[in-house]
């Protein structure tokens, strides 16, 4: 093949403002390796585990919002990155993944690395092309350009995902002593401008008049990223309409007036029936994608309402509460914005409302009153009195010291529970991430690494519990350092969210197949990868540990918080009957 033509895959991926590599090596993909590792617009990285360098891709594209490329060799590297591309599909995240491969006369032959690589993910891709194995005649050269940029333009297209381009390569793989590789400027470039939908005047009269003869509007968000002019619009449309907003930790949705519903994990948990009953809404505005709260996924199942809006300019659309009966083609802001221009706040639409929002605001309160009455009631655990050093009251103490503007990544299994029960600090603009496209364990160090790369001056802090984290320790086995990362590990030697559910908690087979049980601690993992090391296994300890982990100076630090699994279960078993006893 003339290799010219992968080497202007990386001038095309350049054009498009694709700015970051990630790459493992390989001797198939040299062609792709040397084209994107020479050209002078690109950040190469190479992390040598290809799961842990897809979440790390993923990471980096998260927080820069932009599509990341990937390169791989041939054979199975391409399917550990299969994970991530699953995470990336289910929270339309842009990856481009480049995978080397055979040529086609070579798969199926016991050839050395030789997989079926076509459509290597399946359904968990927007879209797989095959890069023309010879591109001497102009029309096929024309052709492999043509691919990359659809490639790219259908990663980036709303909603965007992960695309595969496989490519096919003979040797010879590497270019003769002295010889330079060159980027043509005439490559070609093909870009997408972004479809706008908007709502028609017509459609935005009849929903106007739709919401304002609604007695019980709730707005609920999913996961969404940090976005102020949303927080904004959906901060008027309250004051317009009189609607109640909620969300998880994971929806980085807040508002100036701390008016937004965040402790629905508490309340809806100690709620009777009939106290729920107040709550129902007769019309759910919903937007963003998966919940947390499982309580509140079950509360709006069971309390379906006249009317489920969902906001979704593009993509198909999942009715999560069986109850979806307008699907409205536009982006969430554009809709919050259009349907109060032109109406005042404070208007009686809002003020018809009034029952139900106060019957929201009243749990709330009562919510966050019975959580602090919790811990008050365990005396001053700081000095040890009454409380046993347990893992809820060590990571609120954790929670609560996080810095201002972080980018604060929360682990699957009890991490990301625990901080939606307890709320993310207000007033500090922390935006929180998690990988709950397919709630995996198996890459949440290495995305949040991958935003440490991405964002160098911004602190990005992940919690995390031990499975998780042991799981995915190849996050750190690259060369590039990490300063403004802090990982707080909470160790209680197993998957300790199986004491806490019900089913597994209760089966004699919990401890040896259900929990995990390992005996590790992280202190070689801290030492391997030059990380700072915080053992604690008290509230003293954790308290002068805390300060120094999280100031700038200290660098690339570990925080590990040593817990018993039957302590920390048998400690969140109180927090639960607290809760009922305070709604009772």
């Amino acid at each position: 093949m003339t290799i010219q033509a992968v080497y202007n895959i990386a001038e095309i991926c350049a054009r498009h403002g694709i700015t970051d590599v990630v790459l493992s090596p390989g001797s198939r993909s040299a062609p792709l390796t040397l084209a994107f590792a020479r050209h002078p617009a690109l950040t190469v990285r190479v992390v040598p585990d290809e799961r842990a360098a897809a979440f790390i891709g993923l990471g980096i594209a998260q927080a820069q919002r932009r599509a990341v490329a990937l390169v791989c060799t041939s054979g199975t590297a391409g399917l550990n990155y299969a994970p991530a591309v699953a995470e990336a599909f289910f929270q339309q995240i842009p990856l481009l993944i480049f995978t080397a491969d055979r040529p086609p006369e070579w798969i199926d032959q016991l050839d050395g690395q030789t997989i079926r690589q076509h459509n290597l993910y399946g359904a968990h891709a927007k879209g797989a092309f095959e890069f023309p194995v010879e591109t001497s005649h102009p029309d096929a050269k024309w052709h492999s350009a043509r691919i990359i940029n659809e490639a790219i333009n259908l990663a980036q297209a709303a909603p965007a995902g992960p695309v595969q381009v496989n490519v096919p390569l003979r040797e010879p793989f590497y270019p003769k002593a002295g010889e330079e590789i060159r980027y043509e400027q005439d490559v070609k470039i093909i870009r997408e401008t972004p479809a706008i939908f908007l709502i028609s005047e017509t459609e935005i009269a009849e929903l106007r008049q739709h919401i304002q003869q609604a007695k019980q509007v709730l707005v609920v968000s999913g996961q969404h990223q940090e976005d102020a002019q949303l927080n904004a619009a959906l901060e008027n449309f309250q004051s317009v309409f009189g609607a109640t907003v909620a969300g998880d930790s994971i929806a980085n949705i807040r508002s100036h007036s701390d008016s937004i519903i965040t402790n629905q994990d508490i309340f809806l948990t100690g709620f009777s029936q009939e106290q729920k009953s107040f709550l129902k809404p007769d019309l759910l505005i919903t937007f963003g994608q998966s919940l947390i709260s499982k309580s509140l996924k079950l509360f709006l199942r069971d309390s379906a309402p006249a009317q489920h809006w969902h906001i979704q300019a593009n993509g198909s659309a999942a009715d999560t509460f069986r109850s979806l009966s307008r699907l409205i083609r536009t982006e969430p802001t554009d809709f919050f914005q259009t349907l109060t221009s032109a109406i005042a706040r404070g208007s009686s639409a809002a003020m018809a409302k009034s029952g139900f929002n106060l019957a929201w605001t009243s749990a709330q309160q009562r919510a966050g009153t019975a959580l602090q009455d919790f811990f008050s009631s365990q005396g001053d655990r700081h000095q040890g009195f009454q409380t046993v050093f347990n893992e809820f009251s060590a990571f609120a103490d954790t929670l609560a010291s996080v810095p201002a503007n972080t980018a604060l990544h929360l682990a699957n299994s009890m991490a990301v529970r625990y901080a939606n029960i307890l709320g993310i600090p207000q007033g500090r603009q922390i935006e929180v991430f998690a990988n709950r496209g397919t709630s995996g364990i198996d890459g949440c160090t290495s995305t949040a690494v991958g935003a440490a790369l991405a964002q160098p001056d911004r602190p990005v802090v992940l919690l995390t519990g031990d499975v998780a984290f042991f799981y995915d320790r190849n996050a750190f086995w690259h060369n590039y350092p990490l300063p403004n990362l802090r990982v707080v590990l909470f160790n209680n030697h197993g998957g300790g969210i199986f004491r806490m559910i019900d089913g597994p908690r209760q089966q004699p087979e919990l401890e040896e197949f259900f929990e995990t049980r390992q005996a590790l601690t992280a202190e070689n993992t801290a030492r391997d990868f030059n990380l700072r090391y915080f053992p604690v296994s008290s509230f003293t300890e954790l308290e002068a540990a805390l300060p120094v982990f999280f100031a700038a100076e200290t660098g690339a630090a570990l925080l590990e918080v040593f817990t018993d699994s039957k302590t920390n279960a048998a400690f969140f078993e109180e927090y639960r009957s607290a809760v009922k006893q305070a709604f009772s």
